[in-house]
């Protein structure tokens, strides 16, 4: 039977007395303070915004609280807003409420389920502070340096303003603190997608990664959890200075596994292997002789090196440069990165070596000396240069030819290079005479004395055997005396020759510069030499003084005897 007594405080029948406490118990749960409840927007001016959340009263916000970072208003009357309950009535007897309180506690809430979850939360890196990064994921939140990536950063500017998924490591609500982490996070992708990748990963597999570093050596590519080393041989077929020429951190790339060491988890990767080696076709591509288009990519003191194709270089040798100039510095020529036509000289696929050259696109001008300048005739030029050898005298533009010094005269002997500079100085106009043309090894020699008769040439009609000479003591040498003839023509009298007595000394006998009359022995054409004799003359002088006391029929027996005991005692040269 129902229970129709009534309250004696209320007037109302006792059932419907327990069931008004109980909205009313309700009510006062929903709407006490501490409470986040849902409203809707009546009314905005400057001050507040009045929210009607079916309390007794509307209650107020501070309208600062409905403003966006532009200061413009982000809501409008009549939508619907959750609202924390500050206060259920104020010193003006209104309801107090906050929006951005709400908001907090609804972050806090989120922060929380997420750490006991483990799942992530988004947020947006907002400055930096000490020890790391502040972010904002409603509320304010730190995120230490060491959990903004896998690897450390110096800079951490770079993450400002970057939109990113965290995980909670830490929070102290009643302080307020919240400690997130990227890198939780990417370890956490890390590894789903290393489980994925080693499915795969075999050697000769062709991948997809994303380069991670780059270093002098290579670059690490990121494979989808797991790095694998492109070493700086490996990235191309072509000259690769430093990787960062063709590589980038971040750029995605495609890759060729080359070897994989699943127990070190070591991998090497390859980006050239994806392309045919191109030296495979050289021989096809450039023909010998062929002209071929190339870019200068790098310059040495010997040569340039010229780029064909992407793997393929030749050699221009400073040889190969000009046919009359001396290079000595390439880059007075060409510069890197140039455009340069060139002639195939020479390829070695083994030694994956091409030889060019520049100077074969223009005609060879020392084919064409012997015609301009034949053999015997004669030639003006300047002194270019002088050697200890010889000067080198320009006849034509970037042509030098070699007058030797044996070629300086027929009669004098320069064996001191200080000589040389006496005679010639650079600039001096010479002229002499084409001896020898060599266009194979770019020789040109030249020849001063051959301007004047070679006076050995008829030194046997002017000197012949048995003529008497007369001329002057040259020099001494241990084995003779060198008797200058005429200017530039000297004889030797052997010291078997010089008829002196034993132990006499030629210096003595023969002053530098004395007179002397001698008779001629010998005479070689070839080898410019001709040989003198005192003592034939001394010997024949006797005879005929002999032949002139025996002649004499006057002369007595005793004469004879006294003319031969003088000889035998006077120890004459015999």
């Amino acid at each position: 039977m129902e229970n129709t007594e009534s309250n004696s405080s209320t007037g109302i029948p006792g059932s419907f007395a327990s069931e008004f406490e109980k909205l009313l118990k309700e009510r006062f749960e929903k709407t006490r303070p501490g409470k986040i409840v849902t409203g809707t927007i009546v009314s905005i001016n400057k001050e507040v915004v009045t929210v009607d959340i079916g309390f007794k009263s509307d209650g107020v916000v501070p309208t600062s609280q409905f403003v966006g970072a532009d200061g413009a208003m982000t809501y409008k009357i009549g939508e619907k807003v959750d609202v924390y309950i500050v206060s259920l009535e104020n010193e003006s007897g209104q309801l107090v409420l906050s929006k951005e309180r709400a908001d907090q506690k609804r972050v806090w809430d989120l922060v929380e389920d997420a750490f006991k979850k483990g799942t992530t939360i988004s947020g947006k890196v907002v400055q930096k502070v000490k020890g790391g990064l502040q972010v904002d994921i409603g509320i304010p939140a730190f995120l230490p340096g060491s959990q903004v990536d896998i690897r450390p950063h110096r800079n951490l500017d770079k993450f400002i303003d970057q939109l990113f998924e965290f995980k909670v490591l830490k929070i102290t609500r009643d302080k307020g603190n919240i400690v997130l982490s990227r890198r939780a996070v990417l370890m956490s992708e890390r590894d789903s997608l290393r489980f994925e990748t080693l499915k795969v990963l075999n050697e000769g597999v062709v991948m997809e990664g994303v380069v991670k570093n780059v270093t002098d050596y290579g670059a690490f590519i990121d494979l989808g959890g797991i790095d694998g080393l492109l070493h700086i041989t490996d990235i191309s077929w072509g000259r690769v200075n430093h990787p960062s020429e063709k590589l980038s951190v971040g750029q995605t790339v495609p890759v060729v596994v080359l070897k994989y060491d699943a127990e070190k988890e070591r991998v090497s990767l390859g980006m050239k292997q994806l392309k045919d080696d191109p030296w495979l076709k050289v021989h096809e591509k450039y023909p010998q002789g062929g002209k071929v288009k190339g870019k200068v990519i790098s310059l040495t003191d010997f040569g340039a090196f010229v780029e064909l194709e992407e793997g393929v270089e030749g050699l221009v040798h400073v040889s190969e440069m000009s046919w009359t100039k001396k290079v000595r510095n390439p880059s007075k020529l060409l510069n890197e990165g140039d455009e340069v036509e060139a002639v195939i000289l020479g390829i070695d696929t083994e030694q994956q070596r091409i030889s060019l050259g520049l100077k074969q696109l223009m005609p060879n001008p020392w084919l064409m000396l012997s015609d301009r300048f034949p053999v015997g005739s004669r030639v003006k030029g300047k002194v270019r240069s002088i050697t200890d050898f010889g000067i080198f005298v320009g006849i034509d533009d970037g042509i030098d030819g070699l007058v030797h010094v044996s070629d300086f005269s027929w009669t004098k002997r320069i064996t001191d290079p200080k000589e040389i500079q006496e005679l010639y100085k650079k600039g001096d106009e010479v002229e002499a005479v084409v001896l020898e043309i060599d266009p194979e090894n770019e020789r040109l020699s030249l020849g001063v004395k051959q301007l004047g008769e070679d006076p050995w040439e008829t030194i046997a009609q002017r000197y012949p055997v048995g003529a008497k000479i007369k001329g002057r003591v040259k020099s001494i040498k241990e084995f003779g005396v060198f008797v200058e003839i005429e200017e530039g023509i000297e004889g030797l009298i052997h010291n078997s020759q010089l008829g002196l007595d034993k132990g006499a000394d030629a210096s003595e006998a023969f002053p530098i510069d004395s007179p002397v009359e001698a008779e001629v022995t010998n005479v070689d054409r070839e080898e410019r030499r001709i040989s003198l004799s005192v003592r034939v003359i001394k010997k024949r002088q006797e005879k005929e003084e002999l032949d002139s006391y025996m002649g004499d029929q006057r002369a007595s027996t005793i004469r004879l005897g006294e003319f031969f005991e003088k000889k035998m005692g006077g120890g004459s040269d015999n």
